[in-house]
């Protein structure tokens, strides 16, 4: 059991060193310029998808479920809903936001002749052609 109990203190000091990081270059990040906004976000989402698998590994051990009280569990619920909501709410709020801000720029004629070509006319022609090839 003391391996066990080694490998979970691992795992809460890792995590909070992450979190002091993460504290850490917060206002740099968000001063920063568009490269580092965009890499520290992803590093962002890397360690939360490391997380969540992790958590995913973990409900599904029965040797840890067992053992785990009824409240903790309703506690991971609870919090795991309110992540789920959160991230919903980001997601369309930025989809939506960037979806709008794109179609500003194609109205003003300033939208990124590559975006054009590869989500404009010309995948359509190609969705066509596809189509048209595999009815064949």
């Amino acid at each position: 059991m003391s391996s066990l109990y080694e490998s979970l203190t691992r795992w809460v000091e890792m995590q909070k060193k992450v979190k002091e990081w993460f504290d850490s270059v917060y206002s740099n990040v968000k001063n920063g310029d568009r490269l580092e906004l965009i890499l520290y976000t992803r590093m962002a989402f890397q360690h939360i998808l490391r997380t969540v698998k992790a958590f995913d590994n973990w409900l599904q051990d029965p040797f840890i479920i067992s053992n785990m009280p009824k409240e903790e569990l309703e506690s991971v619920w609870e919090s795991t809903y309110n992540l789920l909501q959160q991230l919903l709410d980001l997601d369309v709020k930025h989809t939506s936001g960037v979806r709008d801000y794109l179609m500003k720029l194609e109205k003003e004629g300033k939208i990124n002749p590559m975006l054009v070509e590869i989500f404009g006319e010309g995948s359509r022609k190609r969705e066509n052609r596809e189509r048209v090839t595999l009815s064949i």
